[in-house]
């Protein structure tokens, strides 16, 4: 990689501690990847500038968990069956020490969305159902943003070929950081200054939907006729959060979404993806899924639908709605014109919900909540959130007032209101 890419790898590290993490002087930040475990190899020259960046910013100290998805592919091949359930307590430990000390955690997907292709899917359910019960009170922990937290990308190999297969290996990884770098404004002349006027645009959005205090949406486009409903006391998000160690941050980058809580007791219809979902390193392709009295009752996918359905099988929370985001169809990312088979990237091209755990600052009041209580106003807990995407430029989106009157809310995938 050329000089220009290295000022542009700095100006991205940079703004993920300034304005992802917004890491303050004194704090100690971890750098990991929850999907594999650590961060992947090919996320090594980010991880190097982001500690620069942290250093410089005040950071105490940089720890990185590094990982190996291959490993996790042999093991899935090759190690006794009822082995699979074994865990690393010692990587969920130093992480939950900086909780506990209320300091900084950046994940990085350097990931191959292929690295579990053709395994045994009841083995590799297995390892991951593992993953996710135990890494459960971390993931509690962030839903409820107990610290400052932020999820970015590195480009790798094995991802840029998946994007761009019809390039040779280096061309498609200079490809695909140059979408990362676009994506995350890092071309900008000051990204600090672009993201900060990109946040107060989103709040724009999510405050208009914050005032009119719908009770649900009703989803209609091709092979999806949908309602799910909204809870009272629900809270309409955009990028930044403020954690409970009193720090504001701004979690994914890129983020064009607003998001909030869906009601887990209140989904019916049937809602069609309109992107591939790349799940546990295996690609689910042309699927739906269908619900009634808020819960998933059928699947359909022509490509991996029993992993699909090993997902929903994962607990009860798996059955259910924890997050519902929208986004227009003419975002940065959607008019890239490609997947990303990432859904750090994806979920920002169209609008998505998520199966699985709520966050907790989604709902008035959540964080405060016990689980029942949760629960019972419409949050969902669950060791899975996994968004799947299902806007498109045919999609249209009803708001439903208490009295059950509509309004637009999106038209042919775009906003239908002025902010």
């Amino acid at each position: 990689m050329d000089a220009n890419h290295q000022e542009l790898l700095r100006k991205y590290a940079e703004a993920i501690v300034k304005v992802g993490l917004n890491l303050r002087a004194g704090q100690r930040l971890i750098i990991t990847n929850a999907t594999s475990r650590g961060v992947p190899p090919a996320g090594r020259a980010l991880v190097h500038e982001v500690t620069k960046a942290a250093y410089a910013a005040g950071a105490r100290y940089v720890e990185v968990i590094w990982g190996d998805e291959e490993m996790n592919r042999i093991r899935v091949q090759h190690a006794p069956a009822e082995s699979l359930g074994e865990y690393p307590k010692f990587h969920v430990n130093a992480i939950l020490d900086m909780f506990k000390n209320g300091d900084a955690l950046l994940s990085i997907y350097a990931n191959n969305p292929d690295v579990y292709a053709g395994l045994d899917p009841e083995r590799l359910s297995a390892m991951q159902k593992s993953h996710l019960q135990n890494y459960q009170e971390i993931s509690m922990l962030v839903s409820r943003n107990a610290i400052n937290w932020c999820v970015v990308a590195s480009a790798s190999p094995a991802w840029a070929a998946k994007i761009f297969p019809d390039l040779n290996p280096e061309e498609a990884e200079e490809k695909l950081w140059k979408a990362i770098f676009e994506s995350t404004r890092a071309v900008q002349p000051d990204p600090v200054a672009a993201w900060q006027e990109h946040i107060r645009n989103l709040k724009k959005r999510s405050d208009y939907m914050q005032s009119k205090g719908y009770s649900g949406l009703h989803y209609k486009g091709p092979g999806t006729d949908f309602t799910l409903g909204l809870p009272r006391g629900h809270k309409w998000i955009s990028a930044q959060s403020l954690a409970e160690n009193g720090v504001v941050f701004t979690a994914n980058m890129p983020t064009e979404e607003v998001f909030t809580l869906p009601d887990r007791h209140r989904a019916e219809g049937t809602v069609s993806a309109t992107f591939p979902l790349s799940y546990g390193g295996s690609l689910i392709e042309d699927f739906s899924v269908t619900f009634e009295n808020g819960r998933i009752v059928k699947v359909h996918a022509k490509k991996n639908e029993s992993i699909l359905q090993k997902l929903v099988d994962t607990d009860e929370g798996s059955t259910r709605l924890g997050e519902v985001a929208l986004v227009p169809a003419s975002s940065p990312i959607a008019q890239r014109g490609h997947l990303f088979y990432n859904t750090l990237f994806d979920e920002n091209a169209s609008c998505h919900i998520a199966i699985g755990r709520a966050y907790r600052f989604t709902l008035t009041g959540g964080e405060e909540l016990t689980e029942q209580e949760f629960v019972a106003a419409g949050g969902n807990v669950s060791i899975n959130h996994v968004d799947f995407m299902i806007g498109s430029p045919q999609m249209d989106i009803d708001g439903i007032k208490e009295d059950g009157t509509r309004e637009p809310v999106m038209r042919a995938g775009e906003w239908a209101f002025d902010v």
